[in-house]
């Protein structure tokens, strides 16, 4: 496939799928993390997973250190913001989900 034919397939009206920023891709990284807490559009048979939730959670909050200093006041906002809720979020799936006898120990 060509450049021409890849920046063509995915052409919409009003939306430029190439523009990728900091919030779009911080916001991407927020609804892995929901997905893998059984938050998806599609709730229904939606497999938990904790500890890729975890570490999901531990990439944004590593993206919040290393860019420290260079977001502007929106961005730094979002990433405060996101981590927050995720976290929340996080801790009410781990108190809801029943531990397996191998968590236990």
């Amino acid at each position: 496939m060509s450049d021409e034919q890849y920046k063509k397939c995915g052409d919409h009206a009003g939306f430029d799928p190439h523009k990728v920023d900091f919030s779009t891709f911080v916001l991407s990284l927020g609804t892995s993390v929901m997905m893998h807490l059984g938050q998806g559009p599609t709730e229904a048979g939606m497999e938990v997973s904790l500890p890729l939730a975890r570490q999901m959670i531990d990439i944004i909050a590593m993206l919040k250190d290393k860019t420290q200093g260079n977001l502007d006041e929106n961005e730094q906002h979002l990433i405060d913001t996101l981590l927050f809720d995720l976290r929340l979020k996080y801790i009410d799936v781990c108190k809801a989900t029943p531990k397996t006898t191998e968590e236990k120990d």
